[in-house]
């Protein structure tokens, strides 16, 4: 009877060095996706209000854990008996993120009248400014989707030899430590400012170290952010390319001397200007119709 207690708990012990090491080897595959994913969801968080920062993060946050409770299951359920099918979802969320990173890089050359974001919210109702919020927040929601979707198929990936227990807890593992992760730094970010503001606030003395660094911090805000939207918009062109990339044989072995992150650019570039042109000759088609 003890014997085969310790057993089970040896078989336990065996289990988890086993989906630490494997742990191990997805969150490294899933390194430069998640990095992508901070750059993204950094950028989608911010331009809120001050005191509704926080609120808004943490509905994109629960809405980030719906969406891997969704993605998991169906991910493992589809590996075993349609693997097909992940690449078709996987190259479908490729071209919205490429149209999005597409869009972003448009609307910087001939911006929209209404898209002076941080918003004029000073001459909007409370409930024009919460449904902005909405908006925004939804948006989010549909971005890390898609990006949820890279990283449990990149984490599943790895140990698609394993038992499908090893896969369950390994992938599950690095969802939660990607939302945990990512959204947990990206609060950081967006409090800088408040940070900062406490920092100076903190003594009574003028040019003391904490107002240095309270002062950088509030100043770096601005710039931080806007450092952000780019390198946010360079993420998911990536992010999209390297989808294409990796799937289609064609593309992956195309300019193999060309430096891959250069590659996944290009495509990711191209690929959202295609959907972008084809959005925009849909909607005018549209409208003319409606005319």
């Amino acid at each position: 009877m003890a014997s085969g207690f310790f057993a089970l708990l040896d078989d336990i012990a065996t289990l988890m060095d086993d989906v630490a090491s494997m742990s191990k080897v997805a969150a490294k595959k899933t390194a430069g996706i998640l990095g992508d994913d901070l750059a993204v969801n950094a950028e989608k968080s911010s331009g809120f209000v001050s005191s509704r920062e926080i609120p808004v993060l943490w509905a994109i946050t629960k809405g980030s854990f719906l969406n891997k409770v969704i993605i998991l299951p169906v991910a493992f359920l589809l590996s075993a008996f349609l693997p097909v099918a992940v690449t078709v979802i996987l190259l479908l969320g490729g071209i919205y993120l490429a149209y999005e990173g597409a869009e972003k890089i448009y609307e910087y050359f001939f911006p929209h009248a209404h898209k002076n974001e941080v918003i004029a919210t000073v001459n909007l109702t409370k409930e024009e400014i919460l449904a902005l919020e909405k908006e925004k927040i939804k948006s989010a929601i549909v971005t890390d989707f898609i990006l949820s979707v890279e990283i449990v198929i990149i984490a599943l990936g790895t140990v698609v030899e394993e038992t499908i227990w090893l896969q369950i807890m390994v992938t599950t593992l690095i969802a939660i430590i990607a939302t945990v992760g990512v959204y947990g730094i990206v609060a950081l970010i967006i409090r800088m400012d408040e940070f900062g503001a406490k920092l100076i606030a903190w003594n009574d003395r003028d040019e003391s170290f904490s107002d240095t660094v309270g002062r950088i911090l509030v100043q770096a805000l601005p710039y931080v952010i806007k450092g952000l939207a780019i390198i946010g918009t360079i993420a998911l062109l990536l992010v999209a390319g390297g989808i294409f990339v990796h799937n289609i044989h064609f593309l992956h072995e195309f300019a193999p001397k060309l430096p891959s992150l250069i590659k996944d650019f290009l495509v990711g570039l191209l690929v959202g200007a295609l959907a972008l042109l084809m959005v925009k000759t849909i909607k005018l088609i549209y409208r003319k119709v409606k005319k």
